[in-house]
């Protein structure tokens, strides 16, 4: 049934967007992350509401023109236009929840204009450079004391993992190797390495699940590692976690033992600067890198798009861009005029 234009207050409003973040964890199954970004967002719309329209303001009276107001208000805070873009996003979302709910007769936020956003790529480490670092790993930086010292020291500075060398690998190789996303790596436990299939078992977002090939990289890293992560567990009195547990744990076997994306965030980037690699490296950075590079070397779009876990075709032509030099080799090789 839809709205009558009746008043609603401003706790009604919040108690709108807790319905909301509500059906985005029990229906849709979003991340904890998302969570709090479209809770946080959309509060910040339901406060302005407030502020505009008054206590008492109904929601049917709420136009496009209000969310373009606020837009422009979040502009002149400071905000940038991707930071913009993804409130925007957010208030979408919740009108198109009220509509189908019959608490509104339209999206006025769909008439608004996201922020048009300068196009940065981001830089990918190339198939060589990657490679040298893959190949390193499991191992102390050859020759570099120094390297070692400041790779275990900033770990312990900012709070982070003690160096363990055959974790490292294992990291790196899901990262690059199966181009999982960080939040799903620490989620894997031991159970979702599929060695049959020579797959892992992957909880994407929405909680979607998918089959990743494991190369054979990966599988001697897991292997490697896996009788030290029973040894470790076993002397912290955590025996039943050894075949049943989180594949990847804290050095120290703290609580529940799992690793968390801060501290693989913070080991990815200690590691890759250690090894040469450019400092903005993170865990993103190897999926990215997973993504481009098998462009570059051939593979099907759709088949990348699978192994990514993206619901969208365009979100994949988006993740993996050609480069100049493959788009340079292609016309060489194909067109009539290049020979």
């Amino acid at each position: 049934m839809k709205s009558s234009g009746a008043p609603l207050a401003r706790h009604q409003l919040v108690e709108l967007v807790d319905k909301f973040v509500a059906m985005l964890r029990d229906e849709r199954g979003a991340s904890e992350h998302t969570l709090r970004a479209y809770a946080r967002e959309v509060r910040g719309f339901a406060a302005y509401l407030t502020e505009v329209l008054g206590e008492d303001a109904a929601i049917a009276r709420v136009d496009h023109k209000h969310v373009g107001a606020y837009m422009a208000a979040l502009l002149d805070r400071g905000l940038t236009k991707a930071s913009v873009a993804r409130a925007l996003a957010a208030i979408r979302s919740w009108f198109k929840w009220m509509a189908k709910a019959g608490l509104v007769e339209a999206n006025p936020a769909a008439l608004v204009s996201t922020p048009k956003l300068p196009k940065h790529l981001p830089r990918v480490p190339g198939m060589e450079e990657l490679g040298r670092v893959m190949d390193s790993l499991g191992q102390r930086v050859s020759g570099s004391r120094k390297a070692n010292a400041e790779i275990a020291e900033d770990a312990e500075v900012r709070g982070g993992q003690p160096s363990w060398p055959e974790r490292e690998r294992v990291i790196f190789e899901l990262l690059y190797g199966c181009g999982i996303r960080n939040a799903e790596l620490v989620g894997l436990d031991v159970s979702a390495v599929l060695w049959r299939e020579d797959a892992i078992r992957v909880l994407g977002k929405g909680k979607k699940e998918r089959l990743v090939p494991l190369g054979d990289a990966a599988a001697e890293a897991i292997r490697a590692y896996l009788p030290l992560r029973a040894a470790r567990l076993e002397a912290a009195g955590k025996a039943k976690l050894v075949h049943e547990g989180p594949l990847l744990i804290n050095a120290r076997v703290r609580g529940v033992a799992r690793l968390t994306t801060r501290s693989v965030g913070r080991i990815v980037k200690s590691l890759a600067v250690a090894r040469g690699l450019a400092a903005d490296v993170h865990p993103h950075t190897l999926r990215h890198a997973f993504g481009t590079h098998m462009l570059e070397e051939g593979a099907d779009l759709r088949a990348i798009q699978e192994m990514l876990g993206h619901a969208r075709l365009s979100t994949t032509q988006r993740y993996t861009q050609l480069t100049v030099g493959q788009v340079q080799r292609v016309y060489d090789e194909t067109h009539p005029r290049a020979r």
